[in-house]
């Protein structure tokens, strides 16, 4: 049996929104909607949240998360979510052995438990080394500059064809990531070695970085990711 936790970091000092991660989302705080999907999957084991901020900690307490204190160097606006995880997974291994790793972003609520146990399922199944949530991206017309030139990187505009003859793009949705502890050790990254992906609807693509997004993933939330009685 695999030993599998989820790590959902929520550092202190969000610019865009004061206290995103505790913010009122739906009828809870925000981070609550994570934990709460994390505890109610039926492989996750422990729920730990990575924070350096005391009202983070005692909401994540509250709703049944385990607390991973952050050091000062690790919650700049400098730090990355990898110096995060890499600090609270060797925390955690320090009192117990982990197979994989569920890194759950707060401010991509928009799941729902079997998300998690079905992204489980795919990576342990597809014997995985990684694993990234995406949405389908099946006719975006894509461009960028380049050396002060437009060019088309997604199709070729000169042959524009039909949308059924375009071939799919992925979006990583930043909604859930798998992986192996010895991945992140390697390559510092959470995403390394055999590299599996898990579809979800665009709409799971939504991130909550300010007031608007807030309202946004509030719509999509209630058609998606909340269950009657949450």
């Amino acid at each position: 049996m695999k030993r599998i936790v989820a790590i959902i970091p929520a550092r202190a000092g969000s610019k865009g929104i004061i206290n995103k991660n505790i913010i009122d989302f739906c009828g809870k705080p925000l981070i609550a909607w994570s934990i709460g999907q994390a505890l109610a999957s039926k492989y996750v084991e422990e729920v730990y949240v990575s924070t350096d901020g005391k009202q983070i900690a005692e909401t994540a307490e509250r709703f049944g998360a385990k607390i991973i204190w952050r050091p000062k160097e690790l919650a700049s606006d400098t730090a990355t979510s990898e110096d995060a995880l890499m600090h609270a997974v060797g925390v955690i291994e320090k009192k117990k052995s982990v197979d994989i790793v569920v890194f759950l972003q707060a401010t991509s609520p928009i799941r729902r438990q079997e998300d998690i146990d079905d992204a489980i399922t795919a990576f342990t199944n597809g014997n995985m080394d990684s694993m990234f949530s995406m949405a389908v991206l099946e006719d975006y017309c894509i461009w960028k500059r380049e050396e002060g030139e437009l060019r088309s990187i997604s199709y070729d505009f000169m042959r524009r064809g039909r949308r059924q003859e375009r071939e799919a793009l992925y979006l990583e949705n930043g909604s859930i990531y798998l992986f192996k502890p010895e991945i992140l050790r390697l390559y510092g990254n959470r995403l390394g070695g055999k590299i599996g992906m898990y579809e979800m609807p665009f709409e799971c693509s939504y991130e909550i970085d300010s007031y608007r997004d807030l309202e946004i993933c509030k719509y999509f939330m209630d058609k998606y990711g909340k269950r009657e009685g949450q």
